[in-house]
């Protein structure tokens, strides 16, 4: 049994729609455990001792040897794919350009994406223009892989695709991101949104 810990945010649906399109059941194969970020739930000491880092996703994987704790997005991701056997390619080349995307993703798009928001929101439009610019840039980098594949990898759905999402579903309504001079992208992203497995991940918070 799989304890999740997360909350409907970029970063949060990554968990469930992972377990989901990984075949889990909730309250069968996982229990989600929705955190109120708002009210601090992530920074208490409970919470904390799950992920000392105070964020969310989280695991805790309840097996017969002992609780295994998984914190970071990224490593959630890779963990349950190795865990359970999907979501990856099996061609060592490919397993690694997943991957790297998911690093791409942990390194580039979620905290630019994430500063954009927050800079726009405050009326820092000077800083917001700067990450914004770098945002551009990298769905651009991704735009050249989506312009000629489904998907990011090898045309399999895997953790690459599950990383990024979050945030280039979001962007429009988050920093007004503008997505027309992306056709592979937001063909990839109706693609994702079709997905039975994606809208049961996303569907976990309503």
């Amino acid at each position: 049994m799989i304890t999740a810990y997360s909350a409907n945010t970029p970063n949060g649906v990554k968990v469930t729609i992972a377990l989901e399109a990984l075949g889990l059941s909730r309250g069968t194969d996982y229990t989600l455990k929705i955190l109120n970020l708002s009210e601090g739930d992530q920074k208490q000491p409970d919470y904390l001792a799950i992920n000392p880092n105070g964020r969310i996703p989280a695991i805790v994987d309840h097996t017969e040897s002992g609780n295994i704790r998984v914190f970071e997005s990224g490593a959630v991701l890779l963990y349950l794919a190795e865990k359970f056997g999907g979501l990856l390619p099996k061609d060592p080349a490919a397993r690694i350009e997943a991957i790297s995307w998911t690093y791409f993703q942990t390194g580039g798009i979620g905290p630019n994406m994430g500063q954009a928001g927050y800079q726009k929101r405050q009326g820092n439009l000077a800083v917001f223009e700067r990450f914004n610019t770098e945002s551009h840039r990298l769905v651009s980098v991704m735009e050249s892989v989506l312009s000629e594949a489904d998907y990011l990898v090898g045309g399999m759905f895997s953790i690459a695709d599950i990383m990024n999402f979050g945030w280039l579903n979001r962007a429009p309504s988050y920093m007004d991101f503008d997505l027309t001079p992306y056709p592979g992208v937001t063909a990839w992203l109706v693609r994702l949104r079709a997905r039975e497995d994606v809208q049961r991940g996303l569907a976990s918070f309503d």
